[in-house]
């Protein structure tokens, strides 16, 4: 009867491959499922206004200017004569469109009034520049 008393115990061990199974699905889960999307931001400081109010605008178009006065439309470096042809070709489609000009503070002021200009000879009259 003794010998059913001094029976030994095994020793506990935690079996860690059901977690590592698991945690594999989980990563590849997440790593199936992402999307990838590249963003790209221009560091513009813009300058600051008191008044300003909230440029929140659907389907806008959104020309920004760095402060060497090169002018992106929609992230993507385009000339001058680039960016006409475009509000041209989307003028046709309709004069309501709105356009967001984003300029450096330290843009020459002829490259933002060169850029309105061009907006507002396509027909494009609803324009607002942003600030901080």
């Amino acid at each position: 009867m003794s010998s059913l008393l001094t029976r030994k115990r095994a020793k506990p061990s935690i079996n860690i491959v059901p977690l590592m199974d698991v945690l594999t699905i989980l990563i590849f889960f997440f790593l199936v499922s992402m999307q990838f999307k590249e963003m790209t931001t221009l560091n513009l400081t813009l300058p600051t206004i008191e008044s300003a109010g909230k440029n929140e605008m659907p389907d806008k178009i959104q020309i920004s200017i760095d402060e060497e006065g090169v002018v992106y439309l929609e992230n993507k470096e385009v000339g001058l004569d680039e960016l006409k042809a475009v509000i041209s070709q989307l003028s046709n489609l309709s004069n309501e469109i709105p356009v967001l000009i984003r300029a450096h503070n330290m843009t020459p002021l002829e490259t933002v009034t060169d850029v309105m200009d061009a907006c507002r000879l396509n027909g494009l009259s609803k324009i607002r520049l942003q600030s901080r």
